[in-house]
C-alpha cells in the first residue's frame, strides 16, 4: 500500500502577484505573508532548466513586481529513492545539472545545490530571509512526500514564508485538465482540446530582478560528485545516443542535421509503430523526463510545422497527420499518464486498476501457464521467446524499448510469472531500472496498461489475460519484420558490450542478480 501522507489534491486559487503564468497554472500552497523584499526561490524538481519555464518564470515575475532577487535551488533526493535510480538515470541528472547550473552562472543566477535531499530546503529559505518559495510540480509519491514535508517545516518555522506551486510540465496543468482521474484517452482528449488554445502560447522572456546580494552558493566539484553519486548506484552502463542538457535537447528537436521536427517527422505517422524503424520516433522522452525540455516548447514548434505550405498536396497531409499524431501523443497520452499518477496514488499497484480489471485478473491468477520465468532470467532474457529477449536487450544496452515493443513485453510478463502483481512489479522494476526515463508516469501508465488494462476495455476473455487485451508473436509478425527487429538489437547489443569493454578494465557482461 503506498503511503497515506500523500497530499490529495489541493484547490487554492493562484496569488494576486503579477506572474506571466496563467493564474490556473499556479496553486497558492501556503500563503505565508511575511514581509516583502525578501528574495524567492526558484525549487526546481522534475523541471530542469531554465528555458521556457512557467514554475522559474512565475517566480522572476513575483522577485521582479517585490523589487527582490531570484535563486534557484535543487536538492538530490537521498536514499532509499535517489539509489532506486541506477548509473544510467543519475549520470544523465548530474550532467545535465552541471550545465544547468553553468547557464545559471552565465545569467548570474545564483544556484544552489544539495545533496542531503529535500529537507536542507527549508534551512536555505530561512537563511536567506525569503519571502516565497516556488516549487514545480511532479505527481509521484516521493516528490509530493517531499514537497509536503517542506511545506510542513515552514509553516512551524518561518510561517511567514509563502510556497506556490506551478505546473511547468504540462501543457494544461494537470488540477485544470480534468477534477477527476479520466477512464480513457478519449474522455481526456476532448477536455485539453477544449482549453488547449488558452495555455498553449509562447513564453515571455524572463523577468529582469534585482542582482544577487545575498549568501553565495558552495562551489560543486562536478567530476568528484558524479563519481561519488554514480559508484554508489547499481552500476547500469550510461548510454551514449542521448546527451543531457537545453541544448542538446533543442537539438534533438529542432537541429538543422538530425531534429525531430526539421528532418524526421514527415514518418512518424506511418513508420512509429515500426521497431526496425527507431529514427521515425521523436527519442525527445529522456529530455522530457528529467525537464531539459518543455512539453509547452515542443508542441509550439510541432504547431508550427502544421502551417508549412510544401508544393506538394500529399507531403502537406503526411506532414500535418504527422504533427496530429505526435502531438496526440505528446500531450494527451503523455498527460493523462500525469492525471492518473495524480488522482491515483496507488498508480503502480494492482490496487490502483480498475474493479473490471482486478477482477478478471485474480479470476484467472491461478491460469495454468506455459512458461514460468524468475525475475531474473526475465532481466537476463533467459526466455524461449527470441522476440521478447531482444526487446529486454533493447532496453539494457540502449537504454530505451521502442514503444510498441513495450506493449509485447509488459504482456508476456503477465503470461509467464505466477500472477498479476509479480507481473506488475516486475515490470516495474525492469522499465525503471534500465529505461533512461525510468520512474516517470508514462512508464508506470504504460506498465498498467498492458497489465492491468489501464485506460482500455475489456476484450474477449481468455485464460491468464481474463479480459485484458491479448499480443502475440504472430501478431506481431504481420505488423513489422520481426527477424530484422532481432537482428537491429543485436547490433546494439554488440556495440554496447564493446564500449562497456574498452571503459571498464573489469567489465561485467553478464546482469547482475536481481534484487528482490
Amino acid at each position: 500500500m503506498p503511503p497515506t501522507s500523500v497530499s490529495p489534491p489541493r484547490t487554492a486559487p493562484g496569488p494576486a502577484n503579477p506572474s506571466p503564468a496563467h493564474p490556473s497554472r499556479v496553486r497558492v500552497i501556503h500563503p505565508g505573508g511575511g514581509k516583502p523584499g525578501g528574495p524567492v526561490v526558484s525549487w526546481m524538481l522534475r523541471d530542469q532548466r531554465l528555458a521556457d519555464n512557467w514554475a522559474l518564470l512565475h517566480a522572476a515575475g513575483l522577485a521582479a513586481a517585490s523589487a527582490s532577487p531570484l535563486a534557484v535551488a535543487f536538492a538530490l533526493f537521498p536514499r532509499p529513492f535517489l539509489l532506486s535510480a541506477r548509473r544510467r538515470q543519475l549520470g544523465f541528472l548530474l550532467r545535465g545539472l552541471r550545465r544547468l547550473a553553468a547557464d545559471a552562472a552565465a545569467r548570474h543566477l545564483p544556484f544552489f545545490l544539495f545533496t542531503g535531499g529535500p529537507a536542507e530546503i527549508p534551512a536555505l529559505v530561512r537563511r536567506l530571509g525569503a519571502s516565497t518559495l516556488v516549487a514545480d510540480f511532479s505527481p509521484l509519491r516521493p516528490v509530493r512526500e517531499a514537497l509536503d514535508a517542506v511545506v510542513g517545516d515552514l509553516r512551524r518555522e518561518a510561517p511567514g514564508v509563502a510556497v506556490h506551486q506551478v505546473d511547468a510540465h504540462n501543457v494544461v496543468p494537470v488540477w485544470t485538465a480534468s477534477a477527476k482521474m479520466e477512464y480513457s484517452a478519449k474522455t481526456f482528449r476532448g477536455k485539453v482540446s477544449k482549453v488547449m488554445d488558452e495555455y498553449l502560447v509562447e513564453f515571455p522572456e524572463l523577468p529582469a530582478v534585482v542582482p544577487w546580494d545575498r549568501e553565495q552558493p558552495e562551489g560543486v566539484d562536478w567530476d568528484a560528485l558524479i563519481a561519488r553519486v554514480c559508484s554508489e548506484a547499481e552500476n547500469v552502463p550510461e548510454i551514449d545516443w542521448c546527451e543531457p542538457g537545453e541544448e542538446a535537447a533543442i537539438e534533438a528537436l529542432l537541429g538543422s542535421k538530425d531534429g525531430f521536427l526539421t528532418k524526421r517527422i514527415k514518418s512518424y505517422e506511418t513508420d512509429r509503430n515500426d521497431p526496425t524503424k527507431p529514427r521515425a520516433l521523436s527519442g525527445l522522452s529522456p529530455y522530457l523526463h528529467f525537464g531539459h525540455i518543455s512539453a509547452h516548447r515542443c508542441a509550439l514548434e510541432a504547431k508550427k510545422c502544421r502551417h508549412l505550405s510544401p508544393k506538394m498536396f500529399e507531403v502537406t497531409c503526411v506532414l500535418k497527420q504527422s504533427v496530429d499524431a505526435f502531438l496526440e501523443e505528446l500531450v494527451v497520452r503523455r498527460e493523462l499518464a500525469d492525471n492518473f499518477c495524480y488522482y491515483q496514488p496507488q498508480y503502480d499497484s494492482l490496487s490502483g486498476a480498475w474493479e473490471w480489471a482486478r477482477k478478471t485478473l485474480m479470476d484467472h491468477a491461478a491460469d495454468k501457464r506455459e512458461h514460468i520465468y524468475t525475475r531474473e532470467q526475465l532481466e537476463n532474457a533467459k526466455t524461449h521467446d527470441p522476440l521478447w529477449n531482444a526487446s529486454q536487450l533493447e532496453m539494457v544496452h540502449h537504454g530505451k524499448m521502442h514503444g510498441f515493443m513495450r506493449m509485447y513485453w509488459a504482456k508476456k510478463i503477465l503470461e509467464w510469472t505466477s500472477g498479476p502483481e509479480e507481473a506488475l512489479s516486475t515490470a516495474i522494476y525492469l522499465n525503471d531500472k534500465y529505461e533512461i526515463d525510468g520512474r516517470d508516469p508514462s512508464g508506470y501508465v504504460g506498465c498498467m496498461w498492458s497489465i492491468c488494462g489501464l485506460h482500455d476495455q475489456g476484450w474477449k476473455e481468455r485464460p491468464v489475460f481474463g479480459k485484458i487485451r491479448y499480443m502475440n508473436y504472430a501478431g506481431c509478425k504481420r505488423k513489422f519484420d520481426v527477424d530484422a527487429y532481432i537482428s537491429y538489437v543485436k547490433r546494439l547489443a554488440g556495440q554496447s558490450k564493446k564500449r562497456n569493454a574498452e571503459e571498464s578494465p573489469n567489465p561485467v557482461v553478464k546482469l547482475s542478480k536481481s534484487q528482490h
